[in-house]
């Protein structure tokens, strides 16, 4: 078999393809420009005005095979929204960090509230459904309203719920609440520290205060009426249980010892801690 030479030689001089013909720094600079945070990973932060403060919302946490969960994307994102752009909030606005199901410590939160501050923003509240996040928080100083995950557990000789109600694990935060600290929970909230006043504390469940209660406190926020509040020295700005209000006298004891708040038909009574029994209510 015979092969025409002037059909390789025509072969040969083919020309190269047109990719072929772009240089290489011709594509990293088409790459670089039309590639933007959001093209390269779905996460996106967004900053929200909401009756006098600013709202921070973090992205829904994804699986790691679907779009990694990467902090330092985030954080660019964040960076990105307070200082590209017009500046649509006033000096000094209160911000409330919507974090959801994110992994948050001491020190992420703390990088949050350092660049809010650079823009003159002010963290003031930690959103969450995770426990570990929800501690944090309250321990650096901010307000924390956490939305737990529900287990489905038989509690009702701790808690008064029937079996197969949801309960939820109870919050332990080991820290001073301060004056402008609120925390919110759908739960117990156990706090080894004080509860000093101009501070609050508004939980679905108990209430336990190893320390000095003289802030405001709502046990039972949605109506159950067995719940408890706990601590070692009672002397609170304001009781709540359920939908029973009451105040700490306006005399204090010479002698404090820990004491119990509870309902009874009669609305909310206080007892010694030592040999308490709960009541039944009618």
């Amino acid at each position: 078999m015979t092969v025409d030479s002037s059909l390789t030689s025509a072969l040969e001089k083919l020309p190269e393809t047109p990719e072929e013909k772009i240089p290489p720094t011709t594509m990293e600079t088409i790459t670089q420009s039309q590639v933007t945070a959001e093209s390269v990973s779905p996460l996106q932060v967004h900053l929200k005005a909401e009756s006098g403060k600013l709202l921070l919302i973090l992205p829904p946490e994804t699986q790691p095979k679907e779009a990694p969960a990467v902090w330092s994307d985030l954080w660019l994102q964040l960076k990105q929204r307070l200082h590209g752009g017009e500046k649509f909030w006033e000096p000094n606005t209160p911000v409330h960090l919507i974090a959801e199901s994110w992994l948050l410590d001491g020190r992420q939160l703390q990088e949050i509230a350092e660049a809010l501050a650079e823009s003159k923003l002010e963290l003031k509240l930690v959103q969450t459904s995770r426990r570990q996040t929800a501690v944090a928080a309250a321990t650096a100083g901010y307000s924390v309203e956490q939305e737990s995950a529900i287990a489905y557990i038989n509690q009702n000789q701790l808690t008064g719920t029937k079996p197969g109600q949801p309960f939820l694990e109870p919050l332990y935060l080991e820290t001073t609440l301060r004056s402008g600290v609120e925390i919110r929970h759908p739960g117990t909230v156990i706090v080894l520290g004080d509860v000093n006043p101009g501070s609050s504390i508004i939980a679905d469940g108990d209430i336990v205060v190893w320390g000095r209660l003289r802030g405001f406190v709502h046990a039972g926020a949605r109506g159950k009426r067995e719940c408890l509040i706990m601590a070692l020295q009672m002397e609170p700005t304001q009781l709540r249980i359920a939908d029973f209000v009451a105040r700490a006298p306006e005399t204090p004891p010479a002698q404090f010892f820990p004491e119990v708040a509870y309902v009874t038909d009669e609305g909310i009574r206080i007892g010694k801690g030592l040999g308490f029994q709960r009541p039944e209510l009618s």
